[in-house]
């Protein structure tokens, strides 16, 4: 191998985590290792870039779009979407687990506090399950469905799956309007009824159904409805 050889794989991002560990590379580079190989007219690291667009080079805003976007960068596909996806998800998960103090859910304010951040300025429905131990702590935020505009469908066992798998006390559903608008359709209260009989055949308490509309609520528990 020359010399120049051996410093281009010195220099490559897989070399230089293993000698100065993953602090030393940046987000592209970090990137492009979860990407592997690139294409036969770019590499990893441009393919990374390509990646880096989506989210305006922000890993929060990639984090937040769609597997299905990811794909269509060139050079990514559907594998390589999905690995890049689960890897944001993992590095979420760790930031919840390095939370200092459990969220503790005491009211629908405190739902809508919760959930505002990541569903207060969508442009499409996402419908997410908060599934609450028996001190009604939320152990795990879970997007159960993302709808097209201003539709999103649901079913229950979507719902009670993750819950199950999750072993929840308890559940509190929440989508978001992306109107602004929070008050609930005919097809959100169809919904919040199945949702709350099939969460009593499961003994798994739906304790409330909170609908986002911007810097607004609207909380189907506090209106009496469930």
């Amino acid at each position: 191998m020359s010399i120049l050889s051996e410093t281009r794989t010195r220099d490559r991002p897989r070399e230089r985590l293993f000698s100065l560990g993953p602090r030393s590379l940046t987000t592209t580079e970090l990137l492009a290792i979860l990407i592997g190989t690139g294409t036969s007219g770019s590499d990893a690291l441009v393919v990374a870039q390509g990646l880096l667009r989506i989210g305006a080079g922000s890993l929060r805003e990639l984090a937040r779009r769609p597997v299905g976007e990811l794909g269509t960068v060139v050079g990514v596909g559907r594998a390589k979407a999905a690995r890049i996806t689960a890897a944001l998800e993992l590095a979420r998960r760790l930031t919840d687990e390095g939370r200092a103090v459990p969220y503790i859910v005491r009211s629908p304010a405190d739902v809508h506090r919760w959930c505002t951040p990541l569903m207060s300025d969508l442009a499409v429905e996402e419908f997410h399950l908060l599934a609450l131990d028996a001190q009604n702590r939320i152990t795990r935020d879970i997007l159960i469905t993302r709808g097209i505009l201003d539709s999103s469908l649901v079913h229950p066992r979507e719902v009670f799956r993750a819950a199950i798998a999750e072993a929840a006390a308890g559940v509190i559903v929440v989508h978001n309007h992306p109107s602004g608008n929070p008050a609930p359709s005919a097809d959100d209260r169809a919904v919040t009824r199945q949702l709350v009989e099939a969460g009593r055949v499961l003994d798994i308490p739906v304790h409330d159904h909170v609908v986002v509309g911007g810097d607004q609520f609207f909380s189907f528990a506090e209106a009496g409805l469930l």
